[in-house]
């Protein structure tokens, strides 16, 4: 038969949908009242302090700001800087030492090793300080010769022990137990397999750990021992018991001869701390992001780069047309 004619029973054709415009397609934000209270809040509080410390007479800032800058202060100040950076450098090294004995295979270093960080992390520092200022009571001279034999160099306690000296000694002692775990720490989070890796390719044992080890290990011991210095920048106040006038121990004279001056003291002591706290976390910062270069594939942004990306996007907002 023949074929039909196709025949197109299709409706018409809809109208189209309106296009919304701008203003009805723009993505309304989330809110967050919780967030905004809190803000609120804490705003309040931030003000209500900085209105007490500028209006009580109490502070007595115009002597905080005579003090500031006093010659006795910044002696005191630069006699800090030197013992936390002396003892700092020196107890890194004695713990470096410590932390290698202790994962030595030899028994004696081992026991050695874990009996010092031991001691030394049970005993106060305020004692060893007390301890090494009496030092010379128990021994005048000290010799260096053959045990229950002769002795080659002697020399008297009292001309060496100085007041900067015990207390360099003090906190070298003291911090090296504690630096000793962290760089032990940090050894151990290296990969066992770069330990095989370096064996299996025959390189030395002191170039697995300078080249392939220790590098590694900074990434964690870093982070660690600048935790450590900022607690010994403050544990430099505890040589004002051995005499040594630093900062804290400057202040202290200071108050004792001018007692209605304690308090403005007292802030010139807790600015120059935060000043000094401030500046170590500053380097712990850039110090950290150069050692996460091959560990990250994009390096964290510096303060200044984030500064500089908050005002393009601000810019940017203010740009937009509503």
């Amino acid at each position: 038969m023949p074929p039909t004619a196709h025949t197109d029973v299709s409706t018409p054709d809809a109208p189209a949908a309106p296009v919304p415009d701008a203003a009805a397609r723009r993505v309304i934000p989330l809110r967050h009242p919780g967030r905004w209270i809190a803000t609120i809040v804490v705003l309040v509080l931030l003000a209500q302090v900085a209105h007490g410390l500028v209006t009580n007479q109490f502070y007595q800032w115009g002597r905080f700001a005579h003090y500031f800058f006093d010659p006795a202060v910044l002696d005191g100040l630069v006699i800090t800087i030197y013992v936390t950076a002396a003892s700092a450098v020196l107890a890194l090294a004695g713990g470096t030492v410590l932390a290698l004995a202790r994962l030595s295979r030899s028994p004696v270093l081992q026991a050695v090793s874990w009996t010092y960080i031991w001691l030394f992390r049970s005993v106060p520092l305020i004692v060893v300080l007390l301890f090494l200022y009496n030092f010379s009571a128990l021994y005048q001279t000290l010799s260096i010769g053959i045990p229950f034999g002769p002795a080659f160099i002697t020399f008297g306690v009292t001309a060496l022990a100085t007041d900067t000296v015990i207390a360099i000694l003090g906190l070298t002692l003291h911090e090296s137990a504690y630096a000793a775990e962290i760089v032990r720490a940090g050894i151990l989070s290296v990969d066992q397999g770069q330990h095989e890796a370096a064996a299996a390719l025959g390189i030395p044992r002191y170039l697995q750990f300078r080249r392939i080890v220790l590098p590694q290990a900074l990434r964690s011991v870093i982070p660690n021992y600048v935790n450590l210095l900022i607690g010994l920048v403050k544990s430099t106040s505890l040589v004002f018991y051995v005499s040594l006038l630093d900062l804290f121990g400057t202040v202290q004279s200071l108050g004792s001869t001018y007692p209605g001056d304690i308090v403005p003291l007292l802030l010139v002591a807790t600015v120059w701390y935060v000043i000094l706290t401030s500046v170590v976390s500053i380097v712990q910062y850039y110090v950290e992001r150069r050692f996460a270069r091959g560990a990250l594939r994009t390096l964290p942004p510096t303060p200044l780069q984030r500064l500089r990306r908050g005002f393009t996007q601000l810019r940017a907002r203010v740009a937009v047309p509503r």
